[in-house]
């Protein structure tokens, strides 16, 4: 878990947290010795135990989760301990300790049928930051995503074992049981292990930030799971009260263990990438640095006025700073969440998804574009899809390679146009036929002759015209004390709250063909409160679902700054251009923006 500054309602907030109901529970020595030889691991709970965990009522429409052996999870902690042994100790996210971690999992998950992706961390990580890892069971229904993540990465100080190995072990473990299963399934699941969590949640914040809005809706909750072992520790749940917490409540609820709200770790881990996106969150821990009290040691054992886990981001984060028993609670918790949101009882109907890419393309006459023609299996078995278009004018040909493909696999869609095909702008309708049928839409632009005639497409830039044709937070715009505007008397005032938030104004526009050069300008001025050189509260100019620019408080300075992109790149295309500020939960930034205007040329 990283340590990272917090803010409610502009004080510092510091809280005493609640730890997890171990059975005397081993714990770790109070003040550690610096680099300590590895312990072996912890005791596994006793077979005695599972048999007096009641077993929570399942819904009518899903199957009983598994008990996961925490003797395999162990193992894997074992392994990530021996890496960080072979790399100085360590298993930060720059280092070669990471990567072989990286490889590890990576390994296990393809043996087991996984599709499994490493994402490069390209933007806000740190220096040689190795790769977020991504795997998803290729069942269930595409569109509706559980995601289970865990960062990674140790501090450069220690091998991380329980920060966060032991959440990155369950998460394996757990995806390694339901391949081994292989039961129905009613919903995706997905699995990230995060880079970089440790600098500032940079791997999680990167990929959030690369998903499109259309892939985000499609994620329907976020479990995290960071610190689960901890050997004073408590039983702690993200967003306690919240719809997405209730499988993981219930599961604690049906051993006693009266979970507490995660305030210690609110924000410092990688749940919060996901919340700051509007996607449901939630997820176990079970301390770190703070001290357990009176109450908590009463309720749970341990000890009181002690930190939950006294090797927090020190060498002695080894196998033996693990509590395996909060361990195996948490990680079959975390089945029974898995099983209870996306694992059924029925054989869901043979069903798939079809998408075109790129979405949009742009021709002289008598030349020709292609693009890629995806599905995949969204429920059931594969089945094979038949290609067709239609809705092309006169002049226009569509035509597939291969046109027949089995779901899961993809075609090559090629628009040709003859040199007598009319300018304009078309919608094709592309269908794929099997079992059922789905559609989507490919734009195509036949380009005119002649020149270009130069023109400002933005409408009411200036913001001095009310609200319209700006989509989005509109309250944003106005004649507002506190601000002033760059021209006229009125602007567009995104942010400045203090608080979590996010504002966001938008405009569609068709950037029209025969022109060599399209042209953004804006005047933006930043102000801020925060103090520190991190970028917290974020400025983004996008292009549909592309980022062309990121700005933050760190780039705050008096007055306005006129700030310019190139849109050359979508001249013949229809865009929804977009400027969005979002901030943390405390210290404001204003982003104050007047007299934006789209020139082509």
């Amino acid at each position: 878990m990283v340590l990272r500054r917090l803010a409610v309602t502009g004080a510092l907030l510091a809280v005493t947290l609640g730890a997890a109901a171990l059975p005397a529970a081993p714990t770790a020595s109070a003040t550690p010795q610096a680099d300590p030889p590895p312990k072996p691991l912890a005791r596994v709970l006793p077979a005695a135990d599972h048999a007096r965990i009641p077993v929570p009522h399942k819904a009518a429409s899903t199957i009983a989760a598994p008990d996961i052996d925490v003797a395999k999870v162990q193992a894997h902690l074992t392994e990530l301990n021996n890496i960080a042994t072979r790399n100085g100790g360590t298993r930060k996210s720059s280092g070669q300790g990471y990567r072989d971690s990286v490889a590890y999992v990576r390994s296990k998950l393809q043996a087991a049928g996984y599709t499994v992706t490493e994402q490069p961390c390209t933007s806000g990580c740190a220096t040689g930051a190795g790769p977020n890892l991504i795997a998803e069971w290729p069942q269930g229904d595409a569109t509706k995503v559980y995601m289970f993540g865990a960062h990674l990465d140790s501090v450069g100080a220690g091998p991380g074992i329980n920060d966060n190995g032991s959440g990155s072990a369950a998460l394996l473990e757990t995806a390694l049981t339901l391949a081994e299963q292989n039961p129905a399934m009613a919903a995706r699941v997905r699995f990230g292990w995060w880079t970089d969590e440790e600098q500032g949640l940079n791997g999680s914040d990167f990929y959030v930030s690369s998903l499109s809005s259309a892939d985000r809706s499609k994620i329907k909750a976020y479990y995290n799971f960071d610190m689960i072992a901890s050997t004073n520790g408590g039983y702690f749940i993200n967003h306690l009260n919240s719809t997405a917490a209730q499988p993981m409540k219930e599961y604690w609820d049906s051993l006693s263990l009266q979970p507490e709200e995660n305030t210690e770790g609110a924000g410092r881990s990688d749940d919060y990438s996901f919340e700051q996106a509007g996607i449901p969150t939630s997820g176990y821990a079970m301390g770190a640095g703070a001290r357990k009290t009176s109450a908590q040691a009463t309720k749970w054992g341990g000890t009181a006025n002690r930190a939950y886990d006294s090797c927090y981001h020190q060498s002695c984060d080894t196998t033996g700073n693990i509590n395996a028993t909060g361990l195996n609670r948490s990680v079959d918790g975390i089945a029974y969440t898995l099983w209870k949101l996306a694992v059924t009882n029925s054989t869901p109907a043979n069903d798939f998804s079809l998408a075109v890419s790129p979405a949009t393309g742009s021709v002289d006459p008598g030349t020709s574009a292609t693009a890629t023609v995806s599905t995949a299996t969204t429920s059931g078995s594969a089945q094979t899809v038949k290609l067709s278009a239609s809705g092309a004018p006169a002049g226009v040909t569509v035509s597939f390679s291969p046109a027949t493909v089995t779901s899961g696999s993809s075609s090559t869609m090629t628009v040709g146009t003859s040199s007598s095909a009319a300018p304009g702008t078309y919608t094709l309708t592309v269908t794929g036929t099997g079992s059922v049928t789905h559609t989507t839409t490919y734009t195509l632009t036949v380009k005119g002759a002649g020149g270009c005639t130069g023109q400002q497409l933005l409408v009411n830039g200036g913001f001095e015209n009310g609200t319209s044709p700006w989509t989005g937070n509109t309250g944003a715009i106005g004649a507002y004390t506190g601000q002033s505007a760059h021209s006229g008397s009125r602007f567009a005032w995104l942010g400045g709250y203090g608080s979590s938030a996010t504002d966001s104004l938008s405009q569609t526009v068709t950037v029209p063909s025969g022109c060599g050069k399209a042209t953004l300008t804006y005047w933006l001025h930043i102000d801020t409160e925060e103090t520190q050189n991190v970028a917290y509260d974020t400025f983004k100019v996008k292009v549909g679902n592309s980022t062309l620019a990121t700005l933050s408080n760190t780039d705050a300075s008096n007055g306005y700054t006129q700030r310019t992109l190139d849109l050359s790149p979508y001249i013949g295309q229809r865009i929804a251009l977009t400027f969005t500020a979002t901030e943390d939960a405390g210290l404001q930034t204003s982003f104050v923006v007047d007299d934006a205007a789209l020139q082509t040329g």
